[in-house]
């Protein structure tokens, strides 16, 4: 096998099933109680239901097994990215490893490919990231995505596209991590406008100033700006911001509308939001809407403060 995918949530699903189009995939579950259940119903009916596994997608618990391939698509949530390569540095060694979660680790402030680069320094580091749905990419229905990586990208490129799958690439890891990271703390902000019935209006006020934010962290960090206005940031800022069907929509629209949240589903932008603000004020750079985001999804303002903070912010130029 030359590709593998650890992870089986949905989007981990999503990418082995749309994968299977070139060849064999192995499907790595953390839990055998779930590899065994998608085994025996031919679907993972847990996170992507409804959509069949090709019979080239080959599950597995064995954690060794899945890493005989050469290739590694990590789809495990970015909080748990540091203590899974840790856990499993010995076997990812000299392995492209390509990161498919979209945030910033809580404890260190460092993104994937970092964590990739201190840990298991003799893997290769690469990034897929942008506008795509788990169920879209299932479905095979056309998505283009980013796909960062600084040598034999072309290669690689080619060997994650598909029919359905297009990919574009680029040497900015920076960039590419850091546009679907931010992107996913302003769709949580697009979420509490719309679920506290501010409007349309304040919507397209909040993408736009948030996405200034985004640019202004990510150039201090080091992201070429181009990289931003592509798919990995632009593309995907505006279809998690405008989509019911984005986790961090929802998750800003339900404390928005004072809706009890689920605790149970994987919110990436909640987390990114405090490291944001922490990075933020460490390095003096002025992101109020960000900050408001991070104080929402901690419960330590309201909707109402937070609007009037916003608000009450001196006139300046654009």
């Amino acid at each position: 096998m030359s590709i593998a995918v650890l992870g089986a949530g949905a989007f981990g699903t999503a990418l082995a099933i749309s994968l299977a189009q070139n060849g064999p995939v192995v499907l790595w579950a953390r839990r055998p109680d779930h590899a065994a259940d998608m085994v025996q119903q031919g679907e993972n009916a847990a996170r992507l239901p409804g959509v069949a596994l090709p019979k080239n997608v080959s599950v597995s618990a064995d954690i060794a097994q899945a890493c005989g391939a050469q290739t590694l698509l990590l789809a495990v949530p970015m909080q748990q990215t540091r203590a899974f390569l840790t856990q499993h540095a010995t076997l990812l060694q000299g392995k492209t490893l390509v990161s498919c979660s979209k945030g910033i680790d809580l404890e260190t402030l460092r993104g994937p490919t970092a964590l990739i680069e201190e840990i298991v320094p003799s893997a290769r580091p690469a990034v897929l990231t942008g506008p795509s749905f788990a169920a879209d990419i299932a479905r095979g229905l056309p998505t283009a995505l980013t796909l960062a990586c600084r040598d034999q990208a072309q290669v690689l490129q080619e060997q994650l596209s598909t029919p359905t799958l297009r990919l574009y690439r680029t040497p900015d890891l920076i960039g590419a991590e850091l546009g679907g990271a931010l992107k996913n703390v302003i769709a949580i902000g697009a979420g509490v406008v719309m679920g506290a019935g501010l409007g349309d209006s304040a919507r397209a006020a909040l993408i736009t100033r948030g996405f200034a934010e985004m640019n202004r962290l990510a150039l201090m960090l080091g992201a070429e700006p181009e990289t931003l206005s592509g798919l990995s940031g632009f593309g995907d800022l505006v279809l998690t911001c405008t989509s019911d069907l984005s986790r961090n929509y929802r998750r800003g629209f339900a404390l928005g509308a004072a809706q009890e949240i689920d605790p149970s589903i994987t919110v990436e932008g909640a987390a990114t939001a405090c490291a944001v603000a922490r990075l933020a004020k460490a390095r003096c750079i002025d992101m109020p809407i960000a900050a408001m985001i991070a104080a929402l999804t901690e419960h330590h303002i309201t909707v109402a403060q937070a609007t009037q903070a916003l608000l009450s912010r001196p006139l300046k130029e654009e």
